[in-house]
């Protein structure tokens, strides 16, 4: 009961029709959601499907829990480990992994042995595998499930319509593989490919190469200076360089800022600038393919 005096109660007026949030402030509430709370659940050449000599998979010691279906929302799914926890609301969004990054690791990947369900409506589907380097210190159940969550969306490469996805284990035949590796590996796979990752003499960026898909543990970890800067959760930069890279894979290039203010296309270089533009994961927004003038 409240200490003070009661006071008459004015009378509520009624809400103006046809007033509703601005499609901004809609379109940035759902990224800043998508952002602090990404989740584990849920295109290139054709491979022989069968893991690297010197690999191995997981999932073999036991029966492989189901995979959990594809959502209709990412708020809906369970946050990453980076991410605070639900029991603390307050809690400032994590912006990079404390704690050294392994600079090498062994060369071999272990990968995800569990099968994934179809992401996508309708359209061709291109299957995708999963893998970790030995020795970078992350799990590929948990890399695989953020991998699923980024290209799930919604606002992933599948909200075409055109497009469906789905991660198979490592004997089955794939389209294209996700690895993610430390950045001496990842610079050796990328310059394999034709791709230069360096910076300063040292491989900075992630890249894809005919039929993988290879994101720098560097950046897996520890996102990039403007994001942090800038408060970005490192949740959204794994959002973005997962879909940035594949959208590689399936044959789309670089793309510009179209404006000061404006939600950066995926495909702008945002590991390396962003020219006025606000961080954006998603291909898609609003179910709109959003874009930039080519680079």
């Amino acid at each position: 009961m409240s200490e003070f005096l009661p006071r008459p109660r004015r009378r509520a007026r009624p809400a103006r029709p046809g007033r509703r949030p601005s499609s901004g402030r809609r379109r940035w509430t759902v990224l800043l959601a998508a952002g602090l709370a990404l989740a584990a659940g849920a295109g290139g050449a054709m491979s022989a499907g069968r893991p690297e000599p010197g690999t191995r998979t997981w999932g073999a010691q036991g029966p492989a829990p189901a995979p959990p279906a594809a959502r209709s929302s990412p708020l809906a799914l369970s946050p990453p480990s980076p991410t605070p926890s639900p029991s603390e609301p307050d809690a400032a969004p994590v912006l990079q992994v404390a704690g050294p990054v392994p600079a090498t690791g062994r060369g071999t990947f272990g990968y995800d042995d569990r099968p994934g369900p179809v992401l996508g409506r309708a359209g061709a589907v291109q299957r995708y595998r999963v893998a970790v380097e030995d020795g970078a210190g992350e799990d590929v159940r948990g890399f695989s499930d953020e991998v699923q969550a980024a290209l799930a969306g919604p606002g992933g490469w599948v909200d075409d319509g055109r497009l469906r996805l789905r991660r198979v284990p490592a004997g089955e035949a794939a389209e294209f593989t996700v690895y993610l590796a430390t950045a001496a590996t990842a610079g050796r796979m990328c310059l394999a490919g034709g791709v230069d990752i360096r910076i300063g003499g040292r491989p900075y960026t992630s890249c894809r190469a005919p039929g993988k898909v290879i994101v720098n543990l560097d950046r897996w970890r520890g996102s990039v200076p403007h994001f942090v800067r800038a408060g970005v959760p490192l949740s959204l930069y794994r959002l973005y360089v997962v879909n940035h890279e594949v959208g590689h894979q399936l044959g789309h290039r670089h793309e510009r800022c179209p404006g000061p203010g404006r939600p950066a296309p995926v495909m702008q270089q945002q590991t390396l600038f962003l020219d006025g533009c606000t961080p954006n994961p998603w291909p898609y927004l609003e179910g709109r393919r959003y874009r930039g003038r080519p680079l």
